[in-house]
């Protein structure tokens, strides 16, 4: 309804099994606990005997103590490792992998409650810091870093980036689950052209057996551009459908709004008649799924507003405190047409909105998310319910437009009327195609 992967067989007699219980008794004693670096810095088995493990980000040896910042991935935030000088070893170096074991304590730092006083320091893994290619203390601009990218995951930028995208799918996953939706997990590689666009990548063996013109699956098979089509039957049998994987797209463009493969949620459902029904269920999963973000990635998200998209945290916060508003296809039009701007693309009736123009919206409507309803019949895809209001012609379809990016979320009514569908598809050639 809308868009936005050994068997063993053991044969032991009692007395080798009896051998073996009696020489392991040594694993019934008590062990380390091991915690990520999240956990040690949020206080857990504080007194506790703990192991840590992860990579070097600072090291700074002293007469008496050593010093070291540990980071594993689990946190923005480094663990504080102290540490006697005498377990200083040459290949504790800045990039190295380390396990550390040792007592958690209290920090009379203030930036940092808690830290490690280390016992015994191992490098499990070196590291040159010479041929390293990121510098302690130095920040790189993301083209240098996108250079490297066995390593880049190792920057902050990009490791909470990872962090607020894992996140943000399990908020997404959460909010389909909390009401209802059923997870239907669509095949990547299909037959079908579910957008019509025909910016398909196709899919055929690689193997020298194969022959010419011989198709595997014997038609044409492509990676997925949308699972909507499979989606769409599953919503015959459940009311509310859902599916959250990768989809690609052969568009020959290098900008960030045209991404060969990216990940899309299509949800499909059954038994509604009205636009409200599927905005609000945009709305709420926005919401949900930002809020969630918020919460568990406070410091990364903090990160991105301090050093990537400065001043947007204001943008978000009031977007969370107010409804988004809904504004037909014309009323957009018209608000274009009676603005100052000058557009590059043209803002007559009929016309697609453009990237610019859906960013005006947003912000003449108070830089907040706004759906904007009923586009003109032509302009959306065959299935899209026709609205029946000549002489304008419009579809029952629906776009949600963010700030700074433009459209989001989009969506339709599904035309049910067979006699209306039929006559679609046969004037657009796709009668053939999809009369199932």
């Amino acid at each position: 309804m809308f868009q936005a992967v050994a068997k063993q067989l053991c044969v032991a007699s009692t007395r080798s099994v009896s051998r073996r219980i009696f020489n392991n008794r040594h694993y019934c004693k008590k062990t380390q606990t091991k915690l990520r670096i999240s956990e040690a810095i949020s206080g857990a088995e504080l007194g506790a005997n703990v192991t840590v493990q992860g990579w070097v980000r600072s090291v700074r040896p002293q007469k008496a103590n050593l010093f070291l910042n540990v980071n594993d991935g689990s946190s923005l935030q480094s663990l504080q490792v102290v540490a006697s000088s005498e377990l200083t070893d040459p290949l504790l170096t800045f990039g190295s992998a380390v396990e550390v074991t040792g007592i958690l304590k209290k920090s009379p730092r203030h930036n940092q409650p808690f830290e490690l006083e280390a016992e015994q320091i191992h490098v499990i893994g070196e590291c040159n810091p010479v041929d390293f290619p990121f510098k302690i203390k130095e920040r790189h601009g993301l083209e240098y870093i996108r250079q490297f990218p066995h390593l880049r995951c190792r920057t902050n930028v990009f490791s909470s980036l990872l962090r607020v995208r894992s996140e943000a799918t399990s908020g997404i996953h959460s909010y389909f689950k909390q009401n209802g939706f059923v997870q239907i997990h669509t095949p990547v590689i299909t037959s079908n052209d579910c957008e019509g666009a025909g910016e398909l990548f196709q899919v055929e063996p690689s193997s020298a057996d194969n022959e010419e013109g011989q198709n595997f699956f014997s038609v044409p098979a492509f990676l997925t551009v949308s699972g909507q089509l499979h989606l769409e039957v599953m919503s015959g049998a459940f009311s509310k459908v859902y599916t959250f994987g990768p989809t690609f797209r052969a568009e020959n463009s290098q900008s960030r709004r045209h991404l060969a493969e990216f990940y899309m949620v299509e949800a499909e459902v059954s038994f509604t008649q009205s636009l409200e029904d599927l905005t609000k269920v945009m709305e709420d999963m926005f919401r949900s799924a930002t809020e969630h973000v918020l919460a568990h990635c406070a410091e990364d998200v903090d990160l991105f507003h301090k050093h990537v998209t400065p001043g947007h945290r204001d943008t978000v916060d009031a977007i969370l405190k107010r409804r988004f508003p809904t504004i037909t296809y014309s009323e957009a039009i018209d608000i274009l047409n009676r603005s100052s701007e000058k557009f590059a693309f043209p803002t007559d009736w009929g016309c697609d909105l453009q990237t610019e123009h859906e960013k005006y919206l947003v912000k003449h409507c108070g830089n907040t998310p706004v759906f904007v309803t009923d586009y003109p019949y032509d302009l959306k895809p065959f299935y899209a319910r026709d609205n029946q209001d000549r002489p304008k012609h419009t579809a029952a379809a629906v776009d949600l437009l963010v700030p700074g990016v433009g459209e989001l979320c989009g969506g339709s009514l599904r035309e049910e009327r067979l006699d209306l569908l039929r006559a679609r598809l046969e004037e657009v050639g796709l009668e053939d195609t999809y009369s199932w």
